[in-house]
């Protein structure tokens, strides 16, 4: 009986942690969520994206893991030092990890290289957001040809 006891314990608790999941993504989504893969390595070709969420805050994108519990964003990309260097479609490993109509943009962030990909129509809104910066602030693209 002993081990019925925290079995059922292991369940509520892992019942616990996915509605706790849903109840963090819900309440972001109130103020406006974008579907984004982030890559955190590079080690390995193809691999090392983490899907979330995106925020728009001011000049930031914030980016949220999605199975986390964290409030705080994983990652913060600001629109003043953000560049888009180029864009690609997914290929290879990748397939496997997102959608194939994405688009997978190479960003440079303090002059690190940063890659984000999202859905073709986020990309729309995302290039608007970088284009929007204030009045007498430097140009977020750089003169590559698929950077436009």
């Amino acid at each position: 009986m002993l081990v019925l006891e925290w079995i059922g314990i292991g369940v509520l608790i892992l019942l616990a942690f996915v509605a706790a999941l849903f109840v963090r993504r819900a309440l972001m989504a109130r103020s406006g969520t974008i579907k984004l893969n982030l890559r955190v390595s590079t080690m390995l070709d193809g691999r090392g994206w983490s899907p979330g969420f995106g925020r728009f805050v001011g000049d930031e994108l914030r980016f949220y893991r999605m199975f986390s519990l964290a409030i705080r964003p994983k990652r913060r990309l600001s629109r003043e030092t953000l560049v888009v260097e180029r864009r690609r479609r997914p290929e290879g490993q990748e397939l496997m990890s997102m959608p194939t109509d994405w688009i997978i943009l190479r960003c440079l962030s303090h002059q690190a290289p940063v890659e984000i990909a999202m859905a073709k129509s986020t990309v729309t809104g995302f290039m608007s957001w970088l284009e929007a910066a204030p009045p007498g602030a430097v140009s977020s693209f750089s003169s590559h040809p698929l950077a436009g």
